[in-house]
Order: structure tokens, then C-alpha cells, then sequence
């Protein structure tokens, strides 16, 4: 057995061929393809489409692929009504794992591992989620649930679920874009953990509830809320440099900045810096742009030198405000777009499957004594 490797640091685990991530050169594609130009040019479900079948859609599949997905759009019967059950103070994260772990009680047949179902699970999930989370936010502002709406394309559906008016072009496509870059990212922490559990041969709902249970700690997904948090905390660009040099001083962690892989800025933050400084000058949201941009400077002066740049979690937090999403709602979108990468992981898994069973380094002691619970 190879020696220990605390986090799993540099060991390959898995093979794939949706994501190529290379942190010293800040570059990530997805079937080879720049995340770059498929933010410029494509659309989530064309990437989608990339993910889970290795390769870009024709015209004629690209528009059955969203066929199927608008049909996946709608709540099975009785998943609305057990939505508005959820207390209007649970976490939308703790919310959205449950309701996904409970749609396996609508399946006919849940437990069905063959990579075809894999996908038609997926693709269910998928579509159905944002309804999910957009009747969660509309419950707890004390609001009707807003039926899909199968004309529209994955991200203005979303948006139109969760504000009763259809979204302006530049809000969807900002929306999107967001929803590109954060599909799939290798063998991250969420990703291995729907690896790992479809590698039993569980089902495709356990291992997506797993992988949203991984994905909303703060160390992965939920730091675009703790970067908000930070900007909310600012009160002006000029106070912008002391608050983080204060944090430095007290060794803090500056949340949206490092990354377990790059080594250089993360591509996803190159493109969503761009969104964001375009979104907030929409939105007159500049202020927040601004002290966005003066952080990074900073950042980048005391520690690019280390290998310390933006991470995608930065400049999303800026964009999801702009948009005008709840600070708890950072995560959740986050997932929506992961849930594609995930489905893809699995299918991927179960295609030619084997079953994580790592071994582990024993460090207590040998040929310990027993001692009676009377002499203890």
C-alpha cells in the first residue's frame, strides 16, 4: 500500500474526461474545449451535453437534449406540497439535499444503476431542481410557487420561477454563464463524493444528496457566501485595503482567494470578473465592483507571489448579488450547475465501475490490554 497522503493531496483517484484542470497554468477545459470560449459561446445545456457525452451536440441532438430536459422541468406530484412543509428558517442548502434525496420516492424504479438510467435520473434532477429552490425561496417570503415554464431555457426559467417576471437577456445570460463555469471541476471534494457512493452501486439520488451535503461547506462551495459577507462588512472602497491588510495581520483567511489545484487565477474568476464588472454597471451596483477590484489588488501585491489568486468564488458572489439573489442562495446556485458534473461523474463510474475502498494508516497501539470496567 502506497504511504499516506493527508486529503488525498496529488493522488488520482479516478479517470474522466469531462474536466482537465492544469493549476499552474490557470487553464481548465471541458472535453478540451477553454472554459473561456464556452462561456463566450456556449449555453448550460449544450455543456451539459458536452459533459455527459464527451463531445458538442448537433443541431438536431442539442435541440432534443433540451426537449427532454424543458419536459423535466415540472415537480413530481406531491414534491411542491412537501416543499412548503420545509420550515421558512431551514438553510436552502439543508433544503435542497433533502428534497433531492426525497425525489427517489417518486421513481418508479430509484435503484436502477444502468448507465441509461443514470442519465434519465440525471436529467430529471436536473431539470426539476431549480423549481425546487425557487418554491423554497417563494414559501419563505410567504409567496406562491411559480409553475416552470417549458418556453424558456434552463437559467431564464429559473430566474422567472424565483421573481414571477421573465429575466432581461443580459440578466439570463449572466446567469448562464455562471452556470457554465461551475458545471464540473475534476475530482473536487463534491464530485468524489458522488463517486464514491454510486461505486457501491447505491442509486443515482444518494449520491447526489452526498454531494450537496459535500459541497455546502465552507471550505468548497459555501465560500461565495463568506465572500459576500466580507464586502457586506466593508463600508466604503477607501476601507477596503486596511480591512484586508487587518486581516492579514490577524493571519484570517480572505474567503475567494486560494485554491486547493491553481497556482495561477483561476480561469473561472478571469470570466466572471468580466460578468460582474458588466453586471454591476447594469445593476448600479459599481460600489461593489469596485471594492471588489481594489481587494484583488491588494491580494494580488501581498500574495500573488505565493500562488494566491482569485478563485471562482469571488467574482461569483458580486455577480449573484447584481442578479439579485439572497446571500443563501449563493450556494444552492452553485449546485444547480454542479448537479451536472456530478451526473456526469456517475455516469462516467458506472460505466466501468469498481468500488472506492481505500485503506488507511493505523497509528494507535498494538496488543493493548483489556482492563475490567471495575479496576479502570
Amino acid at each position: 500500500m502506497s504511504s499516506y497522503v493527508k486529503g488525498l493531496e496529488g493522488i488520482v483517484a479516478a479517470q474522466t474526461k469531462m474536466s482537465y484542470i492544469d493549476g499552474a497554468a490557470g487553464k481548465l477545459e471541458y472535453v478540451g474545449i477553454p472554459i473561456g470560449d464556452l462561456a463566450s459561446n456556449s449555453t448550460f445545456e449544450e455543456t451539459v451535453f458536452l459533459l455527459w457525452n464527451s463531445r458538442l451536440p448537433t443541431k438536431a441532438e442539442l435541440e432534443a437534449f433540451t426537449k427532454d430536459l424543458r419536459a423535466s422541468y415540472a415537480l413530481p406530484k406531491g414534491m411542491a406540497e412537501r416543499v412548503k412543509t420545509v420550515p421558512t428558517t431551514a438553510e436552502p442548502m439543508h433544503m435542497l439535499r433533502t428534497m433531492v434525496s426525497a425525489l427517489a420516492m417518486h421513481d418508479a424504479d430509484p435503484n436502477a444503476n444502468s448507465v441509461e438510467a443514470a442519465r434519465a435520473k440525471s436529467l430529471k434532477v436536473l431539470g426539476c431542481a431549480p423549481a425546487i429552490v425557487a418554491a423554497y425561496d417563494r414559501s419563505r417570503r410567504g409567496l406562491d410557487a411559480i409553475a416552470p415554464d417549458a418556453s424558456l431555457g434552463f437559467s431564464a426559467n429559473f430566474l422567472y420561477m424565483l421573481n414571477g417576471e421573465k429575466p432581461t437577456e443580459a440578466m439570463t445570460r449572466a446567469f448562464d454563464i455562471c452556470m457554465i463555469t461551475h458545471a464540473d471541476h475534476g475530482l473536487n471534494n463534491s464530485t468524489f463524493a458522488a463517486r464514491v457512493v454510486i461505486s457501491t452501486l447505491s442509486d443515482v439520488y444518494s449520491a447526489l444528496t452526498a454531494a450537496i451535503g459535500s459541497l455546502r461547506g465552507p471550505l468548497h462551495g459555501g465560500a461565495n457566501e463568506g465572500v459576500m459577507k466580507m464586502l457586506n462588512e466593508i463600508p466604503s472602497v477607501d476601507k477596503a485595503e486596511a480591512y484586508v491588510m487587518d486581516m492579514i495581520a490577524r493571519k484570517e483567511r480572505i474567503m475567494g482567494f486560494g485554491h486547493r489545484v491553481y497556482k495561477a487565477k483561476d480561469p473561472r474568476a478571469a470570466e466572471l470578473m468580466t460578468l460582474a464588472k458588466q453586471l454591476a454597471e447594469d445593476t448600479g451596483n459599481m460600489d461593489l465592483y469596485t471594492k471588489s477590484h481594489k481587494i484583488e489588488q491588494v491580494m494580488e501585491r501581498e500574495y500573488a507571489a505565493k500562488g494566491i489568486y482569485p478563485n471562482v468564488d469571488f467574482y461569483s458572489a458580486t455577480t449573484y448579488h447584481c442578479i439579485g439573489l439572497k446571500l443563501d442562495l449563493f450556494t444552492p446556485m452553485f449546485a444547480l450547475s454542479r448537479i451536472a458534473g456530478w451526473s456526469g461523474h456517475i455516469i462516467e463510474q458506472l460505466a466501468d465501475n469498481r468500488l472506492f475502498r481505500p485503506g488507511a494508516e493505523y497509528t494507535g497501539p498494538h496488543d493493548a490490554p483489556y482492563t475490567p470496567i471495575d479496576k479502570r
